[in-house]
Parts: C-alpha cells; structure tokens; sequence
C-alpha cells in the first residue's frame, strides 16, 4: 500500500479465513483522508473483489478515529483552489461496485469523507459514543458524492434531512436508532465482533448469492416491486445454472454440516474520472 512521509504505509490489510481487515492508517492524523489514502483504500478493495480467497470486507481505523474527513492540509489548500489529485480518481461511492459484502468498524469519529465511505459500506458497527457527522453544512459544502442519494436510502428522508442539514453530530447509539448503525458494542469488542460476523458470513454463506443479494438491493432502490420480484425469478434460475453453490447449500444442509461454497473473483470497473 502507498506510505506516507513517515514510510508507514496509510492502510494495512490482513486476509484471514476469508475475510479482508482494511485498516486506514494514519493514527497520528486521525486517519484524515488524502488521495494517497484514497487510492490504497480503493485498490485493496479492487483487489479484495478479484481474490477469491476473499469473501467478506472489514474495515476499519488505526487509533481513536475511523476517518473525520479530508486531512486538515489538503481541507485548507482546497479551500485556496488547490486540485486534490492532478490524476483521475474513482467516484466516491466505489465501494458500492464491489460484489462482497463491505463492513465498516467505526471505531471513533466519523465525518465528511469518512461518513460517506461509512455510508458505502453494506452494514456498519460502531463502538459505543463513536461520533459522527455529514459536517459539510457546516462547512458551507453541499452533500457530496451521493450521499444525499445513498443516506435517505439508509435512515429515510426525514432522518438524512437531519444529519445533513444541520450537520449535528451524533453518537453512535442515537446512530443506531436512526438505523444508520447496526450493532454499537463496546470499544474493545468492536473488532472481535465485527470479525466474529465477518467470519460468519465467510464460512456459511455463498459469495456468489451474497454478491446477487447485494446488487439486488441496490438497483432495487430504483425498481418498481414487480419488477424486484421478476428480476428476482431471473436470479434465482441463474443462480441454479451458474454452478453448485446451491446445490451444496442444499446438500450442506441436509447434512448438518458446514458448507463448501466456491469463491468469487471479479475484475471491478476502474471508472477514472476527473475531480475537484
């Protein structure tokens, strides 16, 4: 992964049985998002959708914070015109086009940027008075990348109009009952238990079926009921032709026993594009 000055690298990542542990890394900044974190973040993930080793998605911060948002330098020179990145970036909502299953492990604050990347993941666990915040109210910034798409679609209209407006934060317990977060635990168990359900996903469920379910949900969002439950009729056959995922589901069981599912590994669209 790229490193910063200091030659640490700005995210670490560690496969075990199955499941990818991202960690941003950049304690000594909170873990304040740069490009260089940006495209480390966003490879591993490339590469996690192409591994089919890798089957579950677990990230997480280095420290007491997930990710505030922009690192205060690259904030400051942008707000002097300065280009973040004099290369083309992937969109912000990247993480939305990887077919595994992606959990964020809100360790400590969560803001701007990192909200986002939190609000791209498919489930999200915090640890108990974790603090968050959309924040670009107040910094006289309008919902980035999607985010006023991807958080009424989370927590409903009324409740994204909320934390986008006013720019509160919010901890992590107030986050769950706003259906944001799904589980809050305490700091030291965080990553034990996101792991524990990490691990679950990997061992017992089909990459292949997880990978349909989660594209499902997502063009879901902007499909009419009967044509979820038609498209859904088309899976399910496609599923059954595909290979032997469901029948050693089936098989698995029948048997009582734990299942052997094959893994997945797709080459995700890159989809460079100029940004500010």
């Amino acid at each position: 992964m790229t490193t910063d000055a200091d030659s640490e690298p700005v995210v670490l990542v560690r496969v075990d049985a199955g499941v990818m542990l991202i960690t941003l890394n950049r304690p000594e900044r909170n873990n304040g998002w740069t490009i260089e974190m940006e495209e480390s973040y966003f490879d591993a993930l490339a590469a996690a959708a192409n591994d089919a080793d890798v089957r579950v998605i677990v990230v997480t911060g280095a420290g007491r914070a997930f990710c505030p948002g922009l690192d205060i330098n690259v904030l400051s020179a942008a707000t002097d015109g300065t280009r973040m990145a004099d290369r083309p970036r992937r969109p912000m909502n990247f993480p939305l086009s990887i077919p595994k299953p992606i959990i964020a492990a809100i360790n400590g604050a969560c803001a701007g940027i990192g909200f986002i990347q939190a609000s791209c993941a498919d489930l999200r666990f915090a640890a108990a008075g974790a603090k968050l915040t959309t924040s670009f109210a107040r910094r006289g910034l309008p919902a980035e990348n999607s985010l006023s798409w991807i958080l009424p679609r989370i927590v409903g209209t009324a409740n994204a109009m909320d934390l986008l407006l006013s720019g509160r934060v919010v901890l992590a317990e107030e986050a769950k009952k706003l259906g944001f977060v799904n589980r809050v635990v305490e700091p030291d168990e965080l990553l034990p238990v996101t792991m524990a359900y990490a691990h679950d996903l990997a061992a017992n469920c089909s990459p292949r079926a997880m990978a349909t379910i989660k594209r499902q949900v997502l063009d879901d969002w902007e499909a009419s009921l009967d044509q979820s439950r038609r498209r859904a009729l088309e899976l399910v056959v496609a599923l059954e032709e595909s290979g032997s995922d469901f029948k050693e589901g089936v098989a698995s069981f029948r048997e009582k026993r734990p299942p052997n599912f094959q893994g997945l590994a797709v080459v995700v669209d890159d989809n460079r594009e100029w940004a500010r």
